[in-house]
């Protein structure tokens, strides 16, 4: 009597050779060096008044004062070089985020720097009179900074660990936020001021502003991509990390370092900006896999093709007026939220 057999299962795909994995990669990331070029490129030309490409080209690099060369240069390019540079550290800092807390869930916001700005703006408008945008970008860095420090103190700074650390920021940012509303609840005139910035936008850039943030951003950037091996041993825990030789006191200290001078810059030039930080290093996840020395730098690159794109999505959809990009990045980024909770398989960081 015959039986017959069972089927095959499927035979597994070859491995990707490591040299060829190594090519794909870099590909991917040229390929995504072009895309960020040609959206800031659409960031400079499209506006509530379309500038044709030769246009754009001699207002950045021919500047002869014509009323289009004025916008292109006084407005748009600090507009799109702020995106740019938000963009590429907000990507950075929720990448730093997610390994240092083990959290793919994490961004900045999880360690309390927005809540840290915030209430600095606030403290400056309500009770020292500050009214200009560069007085709100000192304050709401040195906010960003304080409360970076003050996480990591009350995480036991040689004992924090990544669960300590969520926490304390936690705590943290409800206290910080109680006292932002309290604020605005007995100081209309603060709340009235801090309602632009809060919403988070690109639209008051300026190359000071530019020129002003850029330093902290590098020096941040250097950090966080100086990280890569340390936060690679991180991921495989604090026994593992220690036994591979990493320093993990160091480490974080850094990591903090790195994620205070990033987020707490970009909050600083354009308000608290969410969803970035996390939706980026969740895609970039999905093309490189685990390798932090090849996150880090997709991020940066991918980054601002969100926030630049947003930017320029917010003015197309309610011209004549604009979507803050703020605005945009939260509509975007909330159902991108909630497809991440509910998915069965969270990536592992």
């Amino acid at each position: 009597m015959l039986v017959d057999s069972p089927p095959e299962a499927p035979a597994a795909p070859a491995p990707v050779p490591p040299r060829r994995r190594q090519a794909l990669r870099l590909a991917g990331l040229v390929a995504s060096v072009a895309v960020l070029a040609v959206v800031a490129v659409l960031g400079i030309a499209v506006g509530a008044k379309q500038i044709p490409l030769d246009q754009v080209w001699h207002g950045v690099f021919h500047y002869s004062g014509s009323d289009t060369d004025v916008v292109i240069r006084d407005v748009r390019y600090p507009r799109t070089l702020l995106g740019v540079l938000v963009g590429a550290a907000l990507g950075l800092a929720g990448t730093v985020m997610q390994a240092l807390t083990r959290n793919p869930l994490a961004d900045p916001g999880v360690l309390g720097i927005n809540a840290g700005a915030s209430a600095a703006v606030v403290t400056a408008i309500s009770f020292f009179g500050v009214t200009s945008l560069a007085g709100y970008a000192w304050w709401a860095f040195a906010g960003a900074a304080v409360v970076s420090v003050a996480v990591y103190v009350l995480g036991g700074t040689r004992s924090a660990t990544p669960v300590r650390l969520a926490l304390a920021g936690t705590a943290l940012s409800a206290v910080l936020v109680g006292y932002i509303n309290a604020v605005n609840l007995l100081d209309t005139a603060a709340l009235d001021k801090m309602r632009f910035w809060t919403v988070g936008s690109l639209a008051a850039a300026t190359m000071p502003t530019v020129t002003r943030i850029a330093p902290f951003l590098a020096v941040g950037a250097l950090f966080a991509l100086l990280l890569a091996r340390p936060l690679n041993a991180l991921a495989l825990g604090d026994d593992q990390a220690r036994a591979l030789g990493t320093r993990l006191t160091r480490t974080r200290v850094l990591a903090m370092a790195a994620v205070t001078l990033l987020c707490g810059g970009a909050t600083a030039a354009c308000g608290p900006i969410v969803y970035v930080g996390l939706m980026v290093p969740h895609a970039v996840r999905a093309l490189t896999g685990p390798d932090m020395r090849w996150i880090l730098p997709y991020s940066a690159v991918l980054s601002p093709v969100l926030l630049v794109g947003a930017d320029v999505l917010g003015r197309v959809v309610a011209r004549p007026g604009e979507l803050q990009v703020g605005i945009v990045t939260a509509l975007i980024g909330g159902p991108v939220f909630i497809f991440l909770v509910r998915r069965r398989r969270m990536a592992q960081l």
